[in-house]
């Protein structure tokens, strides 16, 4: 058992932490290639416990011991081939394109906000491909040194971070439809990204199960070699459901 505390720079949601960023801690707890679920927001700032469970993963859960997530070593066929990469420059002009260049698809989000300051968020969105089907997309990521290892790469929640809002823009951007907010989140590390290089994102849109839209997200170096990978599961919100209304303290904050 150990306890964790994710820092409010690394929130997702205006009071939770980011998810991508929490599935990247829960599957380092599994030997770094994992699939973790999340069932409710992680409270930022305050600790929260880590369990080793039977089956051989974790378990995230609060003070009053509500299970937050789980984690378990990732199956095959839960982590997707990517497509091929665009060149640098190409990612890099479908990101300007995009609608998320000029609205952050979350306001305050670690990962995509682009209203944070360069190093302390992450600002990764991507942009349709020309040519390629609707929901393939792409963008660029360069890290920032001051989320690097002492060798200068990247700890690998931060990576699977920048993985995280992507597979959302890639649904929005096929179907104009926000698709709510991740359920699970499958992938692994090959090699680390370093500060200061700049590394070519890719998301598609896949298929649809009910409420579930699955993903896939990944990295590529300016070669065209894979870094990481992910495939993920966003849960859409129920039609029924009222709209979300940030806290008054988080709009003053974000």
């Amino acid at each position: 058992m150990s306890e964790i505390i994710v820092p409010r720079q690394f929130r997702g949601p205006p009071v939770t932490a980011n998810g991508g960023y929490i599935c990247g801690v829960l599957s380092n707890a599994v030997g770094g290639r994992g699939s973790a679920m999340l069932r409710s927001g992680v409270p930022l700032d305050v600790a929260v416990t880590l369990t080793p469970s039977e089956d051989g993963g974790v378990v995230l859960s609060n003070a009053e011991g509500q299970p937050l997530g789980s984690a378990k070593p990732a199956a095959d066929d839960a982590i997707p081939m990517p497509p091929k990469p665009p060149t640098v420059e190409e990612a890099k002009r479908y990101a300007a394109a995009s609608r998320f260049a000029e609205k952050s698809l979350h306001r305050g989000c670690f990962s995509c906000c682009i209203e944070r300051e360069d190093g302390e968020g992450l600002g990764v969105h991507v942009g349709q491909i020309d040519g390629a089907p609707e929901g393939v997309c792409a963008g660029t990521w360069t890290p920032h040194a001051n989320f690097a290892n002492p060798d200068g790469t990247m700890p690998d929640e931060i990576t699977w971070a920048a993985l995280d809002c992507s597979g959302s823009m890639a649904w929005w951007i096929k179907t104009d439809t926000h698709v709510g907010l991740l359920g699970t989140m499958a992938g692994e590390v090959l090699v680390k990204p370093k500060a200061g290089e700049t590394y070519v994102v890719v998301a598609w849109a896949d298929k649809v199960d009910g409420r579930k839209f699955f993903a896939g997200v990944a990295l590529f170096d300016s070669a065209g070699q894979v870094m990481a990978r992910s495939g993920q599961i966003w849960i859409g919100r129920n039609p029924n459901a009222p709209p979300y209304q940030m806290p008054a303290a988080a709009t003053a904050n974000a």
